[in-house]
């Protein structure tokens, strides 16, 4: 099947919620009943299987059907959830041939009365798709409400776990470090579903040996994992910050909005479990508490560990909204971090210590930082920010920033090339040597650099023309962008 990309636009829909809506007249006449619809897409081509993403309603009225048979088995391999086969202008029944290739391959058959537009269909598709994305959003909203007001209760952590159990109508459980269950709630699972939860959050959360660093080189647990055991859903997610600690859930069923409401609750259960991490979270809600009373950065980073590694993540949802805390918690648990931010459009998230490598996330655009000690987080935070800013302009998922690697401009020292871009760059502002920055970066293009900076190309074309003028210099010259980028990028 041809690769898919990060996400549908919208949740799958139903092909029985289709088929009910009676202004369309569908009838299903072959194939079995249930099939999730992400798509609808309309050819008539003998082949169309090189344009097919996956879970597709495919439209066509057979004007190329020649071979029902070989063209049923392609539109299967392709991922095709279903075929609505249109009664006019080419055929006035559809095809017995067709009915029957349609059944032994397993895919629905939909008949398409001849007042029925292809148009109709897929308009009633997206609308059904833009409810059911309403109907996940209330029903989050409204479990957000629920696990906030638990962790409020005295008795948090049960509270949480047993407000989870009710939201997924599930059992749920937190594990230690050691696999004992400190707490569970919901119905009871037979032996071998908690042998094999068990088993996985041990894939999330793996306990570390007794006196055994970790491995250097050794590749990160994920930060959730997925599996079934005799049709019950198993799902564990590793709990930010806490060694060891996973919490543990089994599901009848996997509805739309659970990973996003089990995501609420890591973020909430991580928070709640701190004092099981030991001296180091102590430490770590030592140095929030002085910075929040005012100590400079420098002066609490033997706390957070001046040896340790940081990497900042920005991020803004995909589909242009405006993120909130919701949506930052539940992309930080994600991501495995507690340590999460909005800011109006943006989402920051703090990674701590050693952690995979950031990947792609369905719905969100991130820029993700290099490295740094808590005490060059400043840098890193700008970093994020540009990375992501290059990932709008590209229209990419994710863009990291890439260090410098050396190479000729590691023959130069340091404080040399600092002092060059120093005296080189010093008629431009900030924001005018900002501009530039980004100008070059994305090699010169003007709307790629206004959706970057959030400005109109007219803006950037303004700027950089100041900067040509400040710097008396054709920045149409590959010599002069080359230096300039090399000075940039030493005095950034």
């Amino acid at each position: 099947m041809p690769d898919s990309p990060a996400g549908p636009p919208a949740l799958p829909i139903p092909l029985a919620e289709l088929l009910a809506r009676d202004e369309l007249g569908l009838r299903r006449i072959a194939g079995p009943e249930h099939a999730d619809l992400l798509w609808v897409h309309t050819s008539e081509m003998a082949d169309p299987y090189p344009y097919l993403l996956g879970g597709e309603l495919l439209l066509t009225a057979g004007v190329l059907l020649t071979d029902a048979d070989t063209y049923v088995a392609r539109l299967v391999q392709a991922g095709a959830a279903a075929l609505g086969f249109g009664v006019a202008p080419v055929y006035d029944t559809v095809p017995d041939a067709l009915v029957e290739a349609c059944e032994r391959h397993g895919l629905p058959l939909v008949e398409v009365p001849r007042e029925t537009r292809f148009t109709a269909i897929a308009r009633a598709v997206w609308r059904l798709m833009a409810e059911a994305r309403h109907r996940e959003l209330r029903r989050v909203t409204r479990a957000q409400q629920a696990l906030a007001t638990a962790a409020a209760r005295p008795d948090p952590v049960p509270a949480v776990l047993r407000q989870l159990a009710v939201q997924l109508d599930g059992r749920v459980a937190l594990l230690a470090a050691d696999g004992e269950v400190l707490h569970a709630a919901g119905g009871r699972t037979p032996p071998d579903v908690r042998t094999a939860l068990a088993r996985l959050a041990r894939v999330v959360a793996p306990a570390p040996l007794p006196g055994m660093p970790a491995a250097p080189g050794r590749k990160p647990s994920p930060a959730s994992a997925t599996d079934t055991r005799s049709g019950t859903h198993l799902f564990a997610y590793a709990l930010g910050g806490a060694q060891g600690m996973a919490l543990a859930v089994a599901t009848p069923r996997r509805d739309a909005g659970d990973h996003t409401v089990a995501g609420i609750a890591v973020v909430l259960l991580s928070l709640l479990t701190a004092p099981h991490q030991g001296a180091d979270s102590a430490g770590r809600s030592a140095a929030l508490v002085r910075l929040l009373l005012g100590a400079a950065p420098q002066d609490v980073a033997p706390l957070l560990g001046e040896g340790d590694s940081w990497t900042v993540v920005h991020a803004r949802r995909a589909d242009r909204t405006p993120p909130d805390a919701l949506n930052a918690g539940a992309l930080g648990a994600a991501l495995g971090s507690a340590l999460s931010d909005v800011d109006r459009e943006t989402v920051r998230v703090l990674l701590p210590g050693h952690h995979e490598p950031v990947g792609p996330q369905p719905g969100w655009t991130l820029g993700v930082s290099g490295p740094a000690p808590v005490s060059a987080l400043p840098d890193a935070d700008t970093q994020a920010s540009r990375a992501l800013g290059h990932a709008e302009a590209t229209r990419a998922p994710l863009s990291t920033h890439r260090p410098d690697a050396g190479g000729l401009a590691g023959l130069v020292p340091a404080d040399r090339a600092e002092a060059h871009a120093r005296a080189l760059l010093a008629p431009l502002t900030e924001p005018l040597a900002e501009t530039l920055r980004c100008w070059l970066s994305l090699h010169g293009s003007w709307d790629r650099t206004a959706v970057a900076l959030k400005v109109h190309r007219n803006t950037v074309r303004q700027r950089i023309a100041r900067c040509a003028a400040l710097l008396d210099m054709d920045l149409d010259d590959m010599d002069v962008r080359t230096e300039l980028w090399f000075a940039l990028r030493s005095y950034a």
